[in-house]
């Protein structure tokens, strides 16, 4: 229903600076709520940054006070600024929708939607 999709991965400098972009397929002002996951090799999948549609915001306690999560529901876009990498900030990063769908029921269920993936790497 959501197609997402990264860029602005890449080769970062500890101490440096990236930018993440997440271009939906659609209008993103109904999902609910938007983040950024990421990955490292042989590590479980964590939360990075969230952020709802009301414009509030999380973020793992490992990226405070340097990862920035905004969201442009005008350009159906959400961002992540990271600034202060280190290189334990390498990963492969996701960008996430989840959106409380109405059922016929009456009910609400949440549904996930995901990107291919984007590599950042921190160098030393």
């Amino acid at each position: 229903q959501v197609q997402l999709v990264e860029s602005g991965g890449g080769l970062g400098q500890a101490g440096g600076s990236l930018r993440l972009s997440c271009a939906a397929s659609r209008s993103i002002s109904s999902i609910n709520d938007m983040g950024w996951y990421r990955q490292a090799p042989g590590m479980q999948r964590e939360l990075v940054a969230g952020i709802s549609s009301g414009g509030v915001t999380n973020y793992a306690d490992s990226v405070k006070g340097r990862f920035t999560i905004s969201r442009d529901n005008a350009k159906n876009t959400v961002s992540l600024q990271m600034n202060s990498l280190k290189p334990e900030d390498t990963a492969v990063y996701y960008c996430n929708a989840r959106q409380i769908v109405p059922l016929l029921s009456g009910e609400y269920v949440a549904h996930d939607y995901w990107g291919q993936g984007t590599q950042v790497t921190v160098s030393s």
